[in-house]
């Protein structure tokens, strides 16, 4: 048997390079996490639902518009010398899509505001046009230097613009603008954002702002990518539209409550699968595609640790968790809660950024194209019979079946003459194995807890550091057995997690 010819020398962990946005994304994690949670405090139930709604129309435009154009820059720029065209287009683009959906608010969001029964949401028609076309004008910022290898400048970007809205969100109604201040600052935000993204995206690059034949190329790679956006989002988005015209504007406020989910995922799941993507480029370049699966099986199998505790300790710390972050008047959201939890645990695999990186976006817009068709019956009858927990349940099955589709496709895309891989290959299973069994065990301490010391808890002063209390000792109990398991089968946690964080290049 012949010896295999040797590796060349491993460049520091790829995860590495993600380490920047982690660490940004973490540290303003806390600010962006304040928003919902103050002004579930500061605003009526109505206008909370009110608030809810006008960021649903404005990001379901915001990421149907721009077509997977901005999105292509991560298969195009690492690819190319000719990245200041490529980063024109991306930025020309979104701009007209930006005053096309400033367009279509103006126009019909009466109509959206007949269908929720919210007449309200007519007071905030300007502020919302003009926050959507800024905010959508410039999506291309972070992509733009993540797509070049400036993670580290990305993440100096995330820090700033995600500290700088956090502030713009709650500050107004804490000073007693309520919610129409709120808009009028976002609106401002975003038109400096805006400005900010051509003077931050075009630094330091050459060539012509726009080419032709290089932008023809760049759509059609981007057309499927494009067009599964145009299902995916309003897909994912119709659980909420569809309670929305069923129930008044305090219910929905409810349901969002339900559907909250802490920042973990965007927090680890989107840096990673971007500098994924941009490693499945460079391996493809210098001809070593075949590394690319044990890319893909290191990004899962850390993501595993974090998302499979994490998606536990929620569902059954879920009533100490909304209590203490919204206040008691939200437990009825408790049910719903627990049944969102499952977005955390199908985030494991970064399958659809695997696919975007291989050019494989037909086998994207195919995944999302089968879930829009299996929503519309899911939705009509879920909501029609069983209210707001058929919304959510309805769109947990949808999800399922378009995670299926993808993970089929996964093992093709990072397949190559000389490695064949079926779908057992590409899955960490030791990591989800010991991951599932530590958060199963751990998750299972807090019902334990909870059955004990239930009517202590029900006798607590008021107050909010009392109402934390709770959800505390679940956290500390949890985090203790989920690690104590984990030891016992041979992991090191710390160590698991090591490739997250930043690291200089050899």
């Amino acid at each position: 048997m012949s010896s295999a010819s040797p590796k060349p020398a491993a460049s520091p962990s790829f995860l590495g390079r993600a380490g920047p946005l982690v660490l940004a994304r973490l540290f303003t994690a806390g600010l962006t996490l304040s928003i919902p949670l103050v002004l579930a405090r500061v605003l009526h139930l109505d206008e909370y639902g009110t608030y809810y709604q006008l960021f649903l129309i404005a990001t379901t435009l915001s990421y149907v518009l721009p077509f997977g154009v901005v999105q292509s820059l991560y298969y195009f720029l690492p690819r190319t010398e000719a990245k200041r065209t490529y980063v024109g287009h991306a930025l020309l683009f979104v701009t007209g899509a930006g005053l096309v959906a400033a367009a279509l608010v103006w126009a019909f969001l009466g109509h959206v505001a007949a269908y929720f029964n919210n007449p309200a949401l007519m007071e905030y028609r300007a502020s919302l046009a003009l926050y959507t076309a800024f905010f959508l004008g410039s999506y291309p910022l972070e992509t733009s230097l993540t797509s070049q290898g400036k993670t580290k400048a990305s993440a100096v970007v995330y820090l700033v613009s995600d500290a700088v809205r956090a502030g713009v969100m709650v500050l107004p109604p804490l000073l007693g603008f309520s919610l129409h201040g709120m808009m009028i600052a976002v609106a401002a935000f975003a038109g400096l954002r805006y400005a900010a993204t051509w003077l931050v995206s075009l630094r330091g690059v050459q060539g012509p702002l726009v080419d032709r034949k290089l932008f023809r190329e760049q759509l059609l790679y981007s057309a499927p990518f494009g067009a599964a956006m145009c299902l995916a989002i309003p897909q994912q988005n119709a659980h909420l539209y569809a309670v929305a015209g069923v129930v008044a504007p305090a219910m929905y406020a409810l349901y969002r409550v339900g559907c909250f989910q802490l920042p973990v995922v965007d927090l680890l799941y989107t840096p990673t699968s971007e500098v994924l993507m941009v490693r499945l480029g460079e391996l493809e370049r210098e001809g070593r595609l075949e590394e690319g699966v044990d890319a893909f099986k290191e990004a899962a199998g850390k993501l595993a640790y974090v998302f499979l505790p994490f998606a536990a300790f929620l569902f059954a710390a879920a009533p100490e968790f909304v209590g203490a972050m919204f206040g008691q008047k939200f437990l009825p959201a408790v049910p719903i809660f627990r049944v969102s939890v499952l977005g955390v645990v199908l985030s494991i695999l970064p399958m659809d950024g695997t696919l975007r990186a291989r050019g494989l976006t037909r086998a994207i817009f195919a995944s999302y194209l089968v879930k829009a068709v299996v929503t519309v019956p899911l939705l009509w009858v879920g909501v029609k019979y069983f209210g707001m927990m058929g919304g959510i349940a309805s769109w947990a099955l949808a999800e399922v079946v378009g995670k299926g589709m993808l993970l089929a496709r996964v093992p093709a895309a990072l397949s190559t003459p000389k490695r064949k891989l079926g779908l057992t290959d590409v899955i960490p299973w030791r990591e989800l194995g010991q991951a599932t069994l530590a958060a199963v065990a751990a998750g299972s301490s807090i019902f334990l807890l909870r059955s004990g010391v239930h009517d202590a808890w029900m006798d607590l002063p008021a107050g909010f550091l009392w109402r934390v209390l709770p959800l505390a000792v679940a956290g500390l109990l949890f985090v203790v057995g989920y690690v104590v398991v984990l030891y016992a089968q041979g992991v090191r946690p710390w160590s698991a997690l090591q490739s997250l964080r930043p690291r200089r290049a050899v």
